[in-house]
């Protein structure tokens, strides 16, 4: 399928609310700088959300505290209509899926799915990201992640609400594009769809924070890797039905400068670290632009025109630059990744 430039103007962009500065962070002066830099909407970071609920409230509100959150939502909502923003999804829902039937972890994730969808509604978004799990004791079978997501897939429906499942690098199950594709088919329902992203799919069929190369070794060959990835990328493009993607999250990532320990440290395995502080904005110095090029490609291959997002986490090379993406003025690094993301779409098409 050609790709031409014309047609890449009409995919909507936006901006993680969680990209820019830190939860501690003024959220309007957030919503300042995307505006300014040209995006149309934002993701709303949970961590913002609180955040901001705190300083509405005056007082600490706990993340299970939904009566509070809502009426905190509803005021972030204004504040995005104040900058002409819309909130096209709230983020991140984890750990949901593959709990035991009747087990704790089960209902506590039931409960906050309810509290989500009123956050939902209290903040004017359709849609809700879902990563896939990372939790070290649920189900194998994807038969069962299926089932729940189509539990919460049939909560959401009611009310309008669409299920954004993405891969995470780290997961314990679906780490990939393809697995969670294939989960989402067994769900089967209208409205769950693929939230994918540049940095997960690079980190998970790429490139390797502990290898000394920055590279998946155990395929052999990096010509072998090379291929493996392009027959990857071509599949996505063959396979998975435009109306199926929902959104294209993009960010690069860094070669860390030291690989990682191959455990789990914080509660966090090599690639969720990796995740948290090491991911630039493509053309800003990460190692894998010329994959996450590769990976928007095949999602336009698809014919798909759906959102762009930027959601970066950009610690340095060394994931240690504690101002991150606040370094210098949060307006220069909303306005770096608009320029970015411009370039991502120039690189993209054929004609």
């Amino acid at each position: 399928m050609t790709i031409s430039r014309t047609s890449l103007n009409a995919i909507p962009l936006s901006f993680a609310s969680v990209s820019v500065g830190t939860p501690g962070d003024p959220l309007e002066e957030k919503l300042k700088a995307i505006s300014s830099a040209g995006f149309r909407a934002i993701e709303l970071g949970f961590p913002d959300l609180l955040a901001f609920a705190h300083s509405f409230h005056k007082k600490e509100i706990r993340e299970d505290d939904y009566e509070n959150l809502c009426v905190a939502g509803n005021e972030v909502k204004k504040l995005c209509e104040r900058y002409g923003l819309g909130i096209m999804m709230l983020q991140p829902f984890s750990n949901f899926e593959g709990w035991g039937k009747g087990s704790r972890e089960r209902d506590d994730a039931l409960a906050r799915a309810r509290g989500w969808i009123g956050i939902m509604r209290a903040v004017g978004t359709d849609m809700l990201q879902v990563g896939s799990s990372d939790s070290p004791n649920i189900s194998a079978d994807l038969n069962v992640l299926a089932s729940d997501l189509r539990e919460l897939a049939d909560m959401l429906a009611p009310h309008g609400y669409r299920l954004a499942y993405e891969n995470w690098c780290w997961a314990s199950h679906a780490p990939t594009w393809s697995l969670v594709w294939e989960i989402v088919q067994l769900v089967d329902r209208p409205n769950i769809g693929l939230c994918l992203d540049t940095f997960q799919t690079v980190g998970s069929e790429y490139a390797d924070p502990c290898s000394s190369s920055g590279l998946i070794e155990s395929q052999g060959s990096q010509q072998k890797l090379e291929d493996n990835f392009r027959y990857s990328l071509a599949t996505l493009s063959k396979t998975v039905p435009k109306e199926k993607i929902y959104l294209l999250q993009i960010s690069d990532a860094y070669k860390p400068t030291v690989p990682f320990e191959d455990k789990e440290i914080g509660g966090l395995r090599p690639r969720g670290r990796w995740s948290h502080d090491f991911r630039p904005y493509p053309f800003n110095g990460g190692r894998h632009t010329k994959q996450c090029v590769g990976m928007a490609k095949a999602v336009l291959g698809t014919g798909s025109r759906c959102w762009f997002s930027v959601e970066v986490f950009d610690g340095g090379a060394d994931g240690k630059d504690i101002s991150r993406e606040n370094r210098g003025e949060m307006g220069m690094f909303c306005s770096g990744a608009m320029a970015s993301v411009r370039t991502l779409l120039d690189e993209c098409a054929d004609s």
